[in-house]
């Protein structure tokens, strides 16, 4: 991975100066030269705004003093949704905040707002006034239930927005309650990688019609059709809407999670016959299991599996599976997840400034990305990053409350 840009010690304008000139003049990856405007929000908005800069683009992320990228009080210097672009501080009801965000957007290909509708407009940010400032504009917004429908304007969270899609019903055991999937199918599946998706198609069509346009991302919607392939099972009969019966939401019993002696988990999924063929031999149960293909065996061959799994800790497991075709790996937690050799190896995880973090994802073999600066706290590179930007007389705005710096 390319060495990441360090901070400047001590001053805290050289600071803001550092990360200014490493999110323009030393951007790495495929999206290097490409500049984006976010308006700070919470949630998906944000990630996808870090995974453009981690990608390349040059971000600067519009805050208003106080705000985070999360609903829970994480400290800004630790937020790693907010890593790898600078933070200005302004004051969007101000005229000359107003007109300086509007400065920014006319030299923007891509500008990002995660508000509920019809807040951008309000403020005087809305697609008719940045477009008409920059005709050629990709105006991304991030909403969990779109810019239009009943439930528009209404307030909202991940666990609402994949309840009403079907997917939170079908997360969870037979007989038992939905399981809510932390926030990573709705909020960041859903949400954040369908903006990011919809902006970069926006953008290449842009480069030939030299027209931007609105990319409306609705959590909803990324989450519908993140689903399509369940969908296409139940279309044709072949899923059923009682949770936890079905192949691949632990109905199945060589599907799903086991328990081992020493309260670890096991992921046991060998779905092909030659896989779960190597799963019963490395567990001694090929002339004992029950035929896996006939449903009604499947409560014996799960307690046969769960008394096997019991006899040995997790880790004893995890040697015996080691560099196998059976498809059992250790449930391993965020903290232990970094360790894992073959995270290691790659460099899933990776420390940097302190901060242990997923790198930059996916990888590419011309255009490298690299991690750059670390998360920022509101407004730490105001003048900095608004004279990179081409902005003048910043301490006038700051005299005037329009902008606030360190």
């Amino acid at each position: 991975m390319t060495a990441p840009v360090g901070d400047a010690e001590g001053d805290p304008d050289a600071q803001g100066a550092t990360r200014a000139q490493g999110a323009t003049s030393a951007r790495h990856g495929p999206l290097a030269g490409v500049r984006v405007v976010e308006l700070a929000g919470i949630g998906p908005a944000p990630f996808a705004a870090m995974l453009l800069a981690d990608l390349g683009a040059d971000v600067i992320r519009v805050d208003r003093p106080g705000e985070g990228s999360l609903p829970v009080p994480l400290p800004p210097e630790s937020d790693l949704l907010r890593r790898g672009r600078p933070s200005v501080a302004l004051d969007l009801k101000h005229p000359d905040g107003l007109a300086t965000t509007l400065a920014l957007v006319e030299q923007a290909d891509v500008l990002l707002e995660g508000y509920r509708p019809g807040v951008a407009e309000r403020l005087g940010l809305g697609p008719t006034e940045c477009l008409g400032r920059n005709p050629g504009l990709v105006y991304g917004r991030m909403t969990g239930w779109g810019q239009d429908g009943p439930l528009a304007h209404a307030a909202g969270h991940d666990i609402g927005y994949v309840a009403v899609t079907g997917a939170l019903h079908a997360i969870g055991r037979a007989d038992g309650p939905p399981q809510v999937p932390v926030n990573l199918v709705g909020d960041f599946g859903g949400g954040a990688l369908y903006l990011v998706v919809g902006v970069l198609a926006a953008l290449l069509e842009a480069r030939t019609s030299g027209r931007g346009q609105v990319v409306d991302a609705a959590i909803v919607d990324g989450t519908a059709h993140l689903s399509s392939l369940v969908m296409s099972l139940v279309g044709a009969g072949l899923w059923s809407d009682r949770r936890g019966t079905n192949l691949l939401d632990t109905g199945a019993p060589f599907y799903d999670v086991y328990e081992t002696s020493d309260g670890g988990w096991l992921a046991v999924g060998p779905l092909e016959p030659a896989f779960y063929a190597e799963l019963l031999r490395l567990t001694g149960l090929t002339d004992t299991a029950p035929d896996r293909l006939d449903p009604r065996t499947w409560p014996a061959l799960r307690a046969l599996l769960a008394d096997t799994f019991r006899s040995r800790t997790r880790d004893d497991w995890t040697v015996v599976f080691e560099g196998t075709d059976a498809c059992v790996e250790p449930v391993l937690s965020y903290a232990e997840a970094p360790g894992h050799p073959h995270l290691a190896a790659r460099g899933t995880y990776v420390e940097h400034h302190g901060l242990v973090q997923p790198a930059p994802a996916p990888r590419f073999s011309r255009t490298p990305a690299a991690l750059g600066t670390p998360p920022s706290t509101p407004g730490a590179d105001t003048r900095a990053a608004l004279a990179a930007w081409g902005i003048d007389d910043v301490d006038a705005l700051i005299a005037s409350g329009a902008a606030t710096a360190p």
